[in-house]
């Protein structure tokens, strides 16, 4: 059985930094692309971004290019999101997908397996 567990969430003043973390088990990691979305109340989930399998494919929401970094390391099976200079529009909760075509993509569908979400609250 798959599972994606985030981690890392929290409060956090704008302008501040939190690094969220999705340890992944229970399928072959190193061959899936991890994708992070996020979802603020009353929105509908956004894309915030992918990772390759291999690592050497990246994609971003326009949102967060330049302030976000994502990165994997498939010995320890985990990916991560880096968040810097966060504002107040990044709060939502924060989720972890993992798509077993292994490209960066932004779309939704493509994830097939999902971790419960992780809290994110920037305070301006």
């Amino acid at each position: 059985q798959a599972q994606l567990v985030e981690s890392g969430g929290g409060s956090m003043q704008a302008g501040g930094s939190l690094r969220l973390s999705c340890a992944a088990s229970g399928l072959t990691y190193s061959s899936y692309a991890m994708g992070w979305f996020r979802q603020a109340p009353g929105q509908a989930c956004e894309f915030v971004s992918a990772i390759s399998y291999s690592g050497r494919s990246t994609n971003y929401a326009d949102s967060v290019k330049g302030r976000f970094t994502i990165s994997r390391d498939n010995a320890k099976n985990t990916a991560y999101l880096q968040m810097n200079s966060l504002k107040s529009e990044d709060t939502a909760v924060y989720y972890c997908a993992a798509d077993p075509w292994g490209v960066a993509v932004a779309t939704e569908y493509k994830y097939d397996y999902w971790g419960q979400g992780t809290q994110v609250t920037v305070n301006s």
